[in-house]
């Protein structure tokens, strides 16, 4: 199996997702794989009942199929007007195989005549990092806003043009990539993960 490397595979097949996170990490000099440099490699099902559990999961999964380091990202929308859907469930809200169109419109409508004052949500998401040599840990990371009447931008993917973020005041979806990285969910967990890999954790990653 090959060591740590600063190779890592993303546990996921999202062109966008692989994206954001490979920008985060580059000024570290990972470089990020994703499954689709694994033909054949189908993530598992995700049947944990927190992010953490599935992030786990999934990064497990990769790195025993790859041999190589795996990092995985579960991430997901929590809106407080809906007790915390679509929460593990953000990526199939509107069903196995939904599309971020359909997900989105289906928000729309459980939040259809919700007032402003109880449109709060957050953004939780975390990373997972798994070894060849048995090493599993996690870090997590949150932002918080609130949910619109209509889809604004044309930027991110997933609930992004949904979300109006407390700390830009914009969306999600209209805010440029070094921005919106800076304070999301996924920007914030993978901003600890890199903080312990500069404080020397590296040789722990084994």
């Amino acid at each position: 199996m090959p060591p740590w490397t600063g190779k890592l595979v993303l546990a996921s097949h999202n062109p966008k997702k692989a994206r954001e996170i490979r920008i985060i990490l580059e000024p570290l000099g990972i470089e990020l794989l994703s499954l689709g440099d694994f033909p054949g490699v189908v993530p598992p099902e995700e049947t944990g009942a927190t992010f953490k559990e599935n992030a786990v999961l999934k990064a497990r999964h990769a790195c025993d199929l790859t041999g190589f380091s795996a990092l995985a990202d579960d991430s997901g929308l929590v809106v407080d007007a809906l007790d915390g859907a679509p929460g593990v469930l953000s990526a199939r809200f509107a069903g196995e195989g939904a599309g971020d169109e359909a997900n989105n419109r289906l928000l729309l409508d459980r939040m259809a005549g919700i007032p402003g004052e109880r449109r709060r949500a957050r953004f939780v998401a975390v990373v997972a990092f798994a070894s060849p040599g048995g090493v599993c840990r996690t870090w997590s990371g949150e932002t918080r806003g609130r949910i619109l009447n209509a889809a604004r931008g044309t930027g991110g993917f997933g609930y992004d043009p949904l979300f109006l973020s407390d700390d830009l005041g914009i969306a999600f979806a209209e805010a440029p990539d070094t921005d919106k990285n800076r304070i999301s969910h996924r920007g914030r967990a993978l901003a600890a993960f890199a903080a312990d890999l500069k404080k020397g954790l590296r040789g722990d990653m084994t």
